[in-house]
């Protein structure tokens, strides 16, 4: 066995690469959570605009009170959830960027314990500090799309109240 062999062997056996990669996988792991109740967020919009769809389809056949108050209403409501989609888009190529990252990094860890050297530690690290900034502006983007879902919220409870003041003047009169 050649003494290059024998020291990739060493290496390969040895406990400080996957020591060395769970940082990466813990990452990883956050962005794969992150990924999946943001695609729970963007469901949750479809299923609200098809909700509204079906209001507009009540207010052209005339099935539905208010018709010119509902769709004013829908239509701010409409806005909204087309912005929290964008923004919900653009944070879900955010976290699978971070995410390509991370397990770029955790293999980059892997083939510079193998076969690089210290001078070239620093590029696993770097590769993983761009997941890291990509999961910031994921984690930014979201905090903003949710001040859309509150907005969205409020408008709707708003909307309720103008309801249930007009089923008031009805009872009154």
């Amino acid at each position: 066995m050649a003494v290059h062999e024998k020291v990739l062997l060493e290496a390969l056996s040895s406990s400080h690469i996957l020591t060395s990669m769970i940082t990466p996988a813990v990452l990883i792991s956050a962005c794969g959570t992150l990924i999946f109740s943001t695609s729970a967020r963007l469901g949750r919009i479809f299923d609200r605009v098809n909700v509204m769809k079906g209001e507009v389809e009540a207010i052209i056949t005339g099935n539905i009170s208010y018709p010119e108050e509902r769709m004013k209403h829908l239509r701010g409501q409409i806005y909204l959830q087309r912005r929290r989609a964008r923004l919900i888009q653009k944070a879900m190529v955010s976290l699978y960027s971070a995410t390509l990252l991370f397990v770029t990094s955790s293999l980059a860890i892997a083939v510079n314990v193998a076969y690089g050297d210290n001078d070239q530690g620093w590029i696993p690290t770097l590769i993983a500090l761009c997941g890291g900034l990509f999961l910031f502006v994921a984690s930014a983007l979201l905090l903003y799309e949710s001040r859309f879902n509150l907005r969205f919220v409020h408008r709707s409870i708003d909307f309720i109240e103008f309801l249930e003041n007009k089923a008031e003047e009805l009872q009154k009169k």
